[in-house]
């Protein structure tokens, strides 16, 4: 038998075991994908996570935006999934082998009319580059997938924006590996001796309300996944808004 019919099977077989049990390392989840535009300006991927520049962030071209199923009210920014075509309910759009890992880094709302992306729906509405490495040119629709949650392998460190204000710190933190999605993170400056939590103010973006100007700046995060990693001293105390610090210290994969 055909080499590519036993996986197609196999797939098929697994995600039918596993759908609806979200979370599980090895479990292929029935959902839906489209793709928005053809504009692929940077500025327009980031979305409702705050990236401004995906580019930037760390994440490139391959980002989708997550139903509310999935985007947890912005917990998910960050988090990557592998999606393949399910070749085996769409065999004339979808690739052969056709396999390609987004990054979440915006929602798809919903319309509460039946579409794509209303609850309970799991639905990707992907950016094109990352549609059309699943399915074929031509497809203007939406085609059946499957995704799996997988650990996100990022180049260098984590990164942390700085806006705001004296007394309104907004903190950006991008390109995260692992499980890529933050649970908590605090703020430490360096005239503290004690770490301030700070509150998801939306998307990737954290908030804290104490002046820190003209001092060092260190942060720890924990994943949703629970691990945990302290940044030591990343922001020197000549930092101004706008900037983007990179750390040295990265989430493992593994």
């Amino acid at each position: 038998m055909d080499k590519h019919v036993n996986f197609w099977k196999f797939v098929l077989i697994i995600s039918v075991f596993f759908e609806g049990n979200y979370g599980l390392s090895n479990g292929w989840i029935n959902a839906r994908a489209t793709f928005y535009g053809g504009n692929q300006n940077p500025s327009t991927l980031g979305g409702a996570c705050g990236y401004e520049n995906t580019y930037e962030a760390g994440f490139g071209e391959n980002t989708a935006a997550l139903s509310s199923a999935l985007f947890r009210g912005g917990e998910a920014c960050g988090s990557c999934y592998q999606v393949i075509c399910n070749r085996m309910a769409e065999p004339k759009w979808c690739l052969r082998r056709g396999s390609v890992t987004v990054t979440a880094t915006n929602f798809c709302p919903s319309n509460n009319q039946g579409g794509w992306c209303d609850p309970p729906r799991h639905h990707f509405d992907m950016s094109t580059p990352a549609f059309f490495r699943i399915a074929r040119q031509g497809n203007e629709g939406v085609v059946p997938v499957l995704y799996r949650r997988v650990a996100c392998r990022r180049r260098g460190g984590v990164r942390f924006l700085l806006k705001g204000q004296p007394n309104f710190n907004i903190i950006m933190i991008s390109n995260v590996g692992g499980g890529g999605d933050i649970k908590t993170a605090w703020i430490r400056g360096s005239r503290s001796r004690t770490w301030s939590a700070m509150h998801r103010n939306w998307g990737a973006n954290w908030q804290s309300n104490y002046d820190l100007r003209s001092q060092t700046l260190s942060f720890r995060i924990t994943l949703v996944n629970g691990r945990t990693l302290t940044f030591l001293n990343v922001v020197p105390s000549s930092w101004k808004y706008g900037q983007t610090f990179a750390s040295r210290n990265q989430f493992s994969s593994n």
